[in-house]
């Protein structure tokens, strides 16, 4: 069975674990799987509190796809939350990579 297959069915039997659900978004990336990356990353955002780490990770890949405009608005919602949590780390690397993103066009 691949990791892909072991996350999902783990997954399916606690759909609440957002780690588990940011380990699917993760490995769905290394796998080039954006769309999906992006949705899974997405529910992740979603949760109570949301999941910074997610935020990070959803921006980058979006400025990879080259939605600069999204990936932007996502830093932005993911340093308030960051903010929020005291997470004065990732926040930090938030604003540094909101901050580079500020040279590239639309």
């Amino acid at each position: 069975m691949s990791r892909l297959e072991q996350l999902k069915q783990m997954l399916a039997a606690d759909p609440q674990d957002t780690f588990l659900r940011y380990a699917l978004a993760m490995e769905l990336r290394s796998q080039e799987n954006h769309v999906e990356s992006l949705a899974e990353f997405e529910k992740c955002m979603a949760t109570q509190p949301p999941h910074v780490p997610s935020f990070f990770m959803c921006g980058q890949l979006l400025a990879e796809m080259n939605q600069i405009s999204q990936a932007r608005a996502v830093l932005r919602d993911g340093i308030e939350h960051a903010r929020k949590q005291k997470n004065l780390h990732a926040s930090g690397e938030m604003s540094e990579l909101l901050s580079s993103l500020g040279e590239l066009g639309e």
